[in-house]
Parts: C-alpha cells; structure tokens; sequence
C-alpha cells in the first residue's frame, strides 16, 4: 500500500467504552447480562436494542457506574470505572428534574456540585437552554413544564457538565408522537454539532434506525451481544428524507426480523 492509498483511508474511531466480559447476577439469582464484550467508538451514536427485560438498561448503568457488574469490567477512555464520573453523564427516562428548582438551576446543577462560581455556571447553563429550545423558560418550574420539555431540561443539564459519554435510557418515551420525531431531529443535529459519544437505549426499531450510527441488538436474557448492524442511510439537510430512504426500511425490517425469533419463542 502506498502513502497516497493509506492516506485516502480513513482512520477507525477509536473506542472510548470498552465493556469486558460482563455478566450481571441481581439477588435472587437473576441473570441479567452474561459475559457481554463490546466497545463503543468515539463520537458515534450507539443504540442498543433487544426484547423487553433483555438487560439493556442494566448495562447502560453498569458503564454509567450506577450499578455494580456481578463479572468482567468496563474502562471509558482507558479507565475502569468504579462509579460514576464526570466523564459521563446519564439522561433519565423519568427525566429526574428537583422540583423546588427553576430550569437554570435544574441545568447548571451538574457545575455547582464541581464548585464553578454561579455566573460561570449560570452563562453555561443559559447557553445550552437555548440550545434545546427552551429560551424564556429559564424560570420555570418543572412542574409549569410538559414532559418534552422537561426532558429537554434533562438534556441540557447533560450537556453543560460537558461530559465526553452521553447515556440515554429511552429519553422520548414518555413523550407524544409528534414530539418524539422532533426530538428524533433534534438529537441528530446534536450529535454531528457536540461530536460527543452517545450510548442509547430505545425499544423502538424505528427510532434506533433514525438516530443510530451502530445498532447492538441483544439476545433475550441473560443477554449476549446477538449482532451489530450499521445503518447505510445518507443524512443530508432533509431530516424526512431518512425515514423515505429504502436503506432505511430495508433495516427496520432486518432489525425486526433478528428480533422476532424471541417473540416467537415466547418471551
């Protein structure tokens, strides 16, 4: 291989997640994960998918550090992780908002606990309120808010710790159709603008295939790593355009095919 042809190559991302034979054993005997073994490139979103109960949102906690791996290990950007760390950053599904707090504070909450002065932390915050659309709502309560919006609020808050790994545990469940495809657009225009790595668990096969440059399904539980699919979908400036792409039907269809087996087995 000459220099030109090795330069016209371009160079893998490298993998800032690397997750370790993992297994996850809850009292009771449950086996929710076994020996899983994944990595998960550097600004890519990865999305994992599988059957209900699969142990996907088990696994998003064991990288985050909220919950002990019973085996195996996980390292983000070389280190292992033992609990969480300002390197990652977790977008709930219940959103997960103080009620007694406004927007600004719900957001630059992450930076006050770092000790960042209030102004600092206050202009951070500001600057990603306005980022996800809520501009004029810094006041706010959550409880003034509807639950995209406070979902957005969740988002923000991820964003201004300025965390190298965003985790999202179905982070537009709770929403309305309308606004969930919004969100759908909204978080691809984040990724290519943040160039941050964001893991992702949904249980929708259409969702997965919109947003996801991987797509991890996992097998029923106790869960392996069953494929990896890699949606060929151009995203040009037209967002609807993905949904209308043939490469775009043709992997929701494979994706449900993968997984229908498990429903066909019953569980």
């Amino acid at each position: 291989m000459n220099a030109a042809t090795a330069e016209a190559i371009p160079a893998e991302p490298r993998a800032i997640v690397e997750v370790e034979d993992v297994s996850k054993v809850y009292p009771g005997g449950t086996e929710a994960l076994n020996h899983v073994s994944l990595d998960f490139p550097e600004g890519q979103l990865t999305t994992l998918l599988g059957p209900s109960g699969c142990g996907k949102t088990t696994l998003l906690k064991i990288i985050a550090g909220l919950i002990p791996a019973t085996g195996g290990e996980v390292r983000v950007d070389g280190k292992v992780v033992t609990g969480p760390g300002p390197e990652r950053a977790f977008v709930f599904q219940d959103f997960a908002l103080m009620p007694w707090a406004n927007v600004l504070r719900n957001v630059a909450f992450g930076l006050e606990l770092r000790g960042v002065a209030r102004s600092e932390r206050e202009a951070v915050a500001e600057s990603y309120i306005g980022q996800v659309g809520l501009k004029g709502f810094e006041k706010a309560y959550p409880h003034e808010l509807s639950g995209g919006m406070r979902q957005r609020v969740g988002l923000a808050r991820a964003l201004t710790v300025n965390a190298k790994v965003l985790l999202m545990d179905e982070p537009f469940s709770a929403v309305d159709e309308q606004t969930r495809r919004k969100f759908q657009e909204d978080l691809l225009e984040l990724v290519a603008r943040e160039r941050k790595t964001f893991l992702f668990v949904t249980h929708s096969i259409e969702e997965a295939v919109y947003v996801s440059d991987r797509i991890v399904l996992l097998s029923r539980r106790p869960s392996r790593v069953s494929q990896i699919v890699e949606p060929d979908i151009p995203r040009g400036d037209d967002p609807e355009a993905i949904r209308r792409d043939p490469a775009y039907i043709d992997t929701v269809e494979e994706i449900w095919q993968g997984l229908k087996k498990y429903l066909d087995e019953g569980v």
